[in-house]
C-alpha cells in the first residue's frame, strides 16, 4: 500500500504544480506583463523590476490558484485511474476507495497548511511590501509610473493623465488637483513635460511646457460655466511630494495588507469601548472581522474542493485533460462565486458576513461527503 500512496501523492503533487503554474501564468503573469510591457520595451522598467513586482503579487494569487490547481490535479489523476480501470482492479483486490484516497487527503492537508501560512502571513506582508516598492519605484525610476494613456492616481490630491510616454519626454498631459470632496479644483493642460527626482526634498519635479491653467469653482467644481481661465506659461514646474505618498501608504494600510495577528490585535484593542485607541465604526469592525475569517476559510478550500473532486472524477471516468480543466473551472467558479457574494455584504453587520464566508466550505464539504459516501457504497 505504501507503493500506491507514493504513486498517488507523486502524481497529485506534480499535476498540482503544473496546474498552479499554468493558472498563475494565465491569471497573474499575463496580466502583469501586459500592463508593463511598454515599460520593458522602452527601457523605463527593467526585468529586475518586473521580477520584483511578480514576487510580491504571486503570494496573493496562490490563495486562489493553489486550491484550484489541487482541484484540477484530483480530477485528472482520479479520472485517469477510473478510466483505465485501475480503481476497479484495486477494489477487486479488497482496497476501498477510502483507502485509495488517503494519499489525496495527505496532499490536501499539506495544501491547507501551506494556504494557511500564505493567507495569514505571507500574502499580507507581500502586499504591504508591494506598496512600499511603488514608493521606491517613484524615487528610483519615476518614469515607470507615468505610462502612456493612463491615469496616475498614486499621488495624494493629484490625478495625472499622460497621453504618450516617449522615453524621457511626456506628451499631452492633464493634471487635476483634487479637493477634500474628491472634486477637481484646478486643471493644468500641458503639451509636453519631463519628470525629475529631487531626492533631497523627497519629491518629484514635473517640468511642464506650453502649460495652461484653469481654476474650478470651489462650490460647483463640475459647472463649466464657472470655470475661470488662468494664465498660460511657456515653462513651469509642478512639485509632487513623495513624502505624502509614503506616509499615506504606511498609515492607511488596507485590511488585506495586514497579517492575521495584526488584524486580531486591532480587533481586540480598538473594539473595546474602554480601549485607548480610536474605536472602530460598526462598518470598519465588520470588514475587519470578515477579512480575518476569510483568511482561515480560504485555507480550507483545498480540502473542500478535493473532497468534492474525487467522486466527480471517478463518476465521469474520463482521462481527457480538457474535460478535467472544464470540470475544475465549473467547481472552482461555484466555490469562489460564493466567496465573492459574501464579499459584497462585508459592510453590512446585520447580515453577519464574518460567518457567511464559511458557507462555501460548509456546502462543498457536505456535498463532497455525501457524494463520497455514495461512491464508497457502490
Amino acid at each position: 500500500m505504501k507503493i500506491l500512496d507514493r504513486y498517488i501523492i507523486r502524481q497529485l503533487c506534480l499535476t498540482t504544480f503544473l496546474a498552479v503554474s499554468v493558472l498563475s501564468v494565465v491569471l497573474v503573469l499575463g496580466n502583469l506583463f501586459r500592463q508593463i510591457f511598454e515599460l520593458l520595451v522602452n527601457g523605463t522598467a527593467t526585468y529586475e523590476f518586473f521580477l520584483t513586482f511578480l514576487a510580491y503579487i504571486l503570494p496573493f494569487s496562490l490563495t486562489f490558484t493553489l486550491p484550484w490547481g489541487f482541484l484540477t490535479a484530483v480530477l485528472l489523476v482520479f479520472g485517469r485511474l477510473s478510466a483505465e480501470h485501475e480503481l476497479t482492479a484495486l477494489k477487486s483486490s479488497g482496497v476501498s476507495i477510502l483507502r485509495v484516497s488517503m494519499g489525496a487527503l495527505g496532499v490536501a492537508l499539506a495544501c491547507v497548511a501551506l494556504c494557511l501560512w500564505i493567507n495569514v502571513d505571507l500574502a499580507p506582508r507581500a502586499q504591504a511590501r508591494f506598496k512600499l516598492a511603488l514608493y521606491e519605484l517613484a524615487v528610483n525610476r519615476p518614469l515607470a509610473m507615468f505610462e502612456s494613456d493612463r491615469v496616475i492616481d498614486a499621488f495624494p490630491n493629484l490625478k495625472i493623465y499622460i497621453g504618450r510616454n516617449d522615453g524621457s519626454q511626456l506628451h499631452n498631459l492633464l493634471v487635476y488637483e483634487i479637493g477634500r470632496d474628491f472634486e477637481p479644483q484646478k486643471v493644468i493642460f500641458a503639451r509636453h513635460g519631463k519628470i525629475k527626482t529631487d531626492a533631497v526634498n523627497r519629491r518629484l519635479l514635473l517640468d511642464l511646457e506650453d502649460a495652461r491653467f484653469e481654476q474650478r469653482d470651489t462650490a460647483q467644481p463640475q459647472s463649466f460655466s464657472r470655470i475661470r481661465q488662468g494664465i498660460t506659461m511657456q515653462r513651469t514646474t509642478l512639485p509632487i511630494s513623495l513624502e505624502e505618498l509614503f506616509e499615506r501608504n504606511q498609515k492607511r494600510r488596507s485590511n488585506s495588507s495586514l497579517t492575521a495577528r495584526e488584524l486580531w490585535e486591532i480587533l481586540t484593542a480598538r473594539s473595546a469601548p474602554d480601549s485607548g485607541g480610536v474605536p472602530l465604526t460598526p462598518r470598519e469592525l465588520c470588514e475587519m472581522r470578515v477579512e480575518f475569517s476569510k483568511r482561515f476559510s480560504l485555507a480550507l478550500a483545498s480540502l473542500a474542493l478535493g473532497l468534492m473532486a474525487i467522486p466527480l472524477a471517478v463518476t465521469a471516468q474520463r482521462r481527457e485533460t480538457t474535460l478535467g480543466f472544464l470540470m475544475s473551472l465549473m467547481v472552482a467558479f461555484g466555490y469562489f462565486f460564493i466567496i465573492i457574494m459574501t464579499n459584497w455584504v462585508k459592510s453590512q453587520p446585520e447580515m453577519h458576513p464574518e460567518w457567511l464566508v464559511w458557507l462555501p466550505n460548509l456546502i462543498f464539504l457536505s456535498l463532497g461527503a455525501f457524494l463520497f459516501r455514495r461512491l464508497a457504497a457502490r
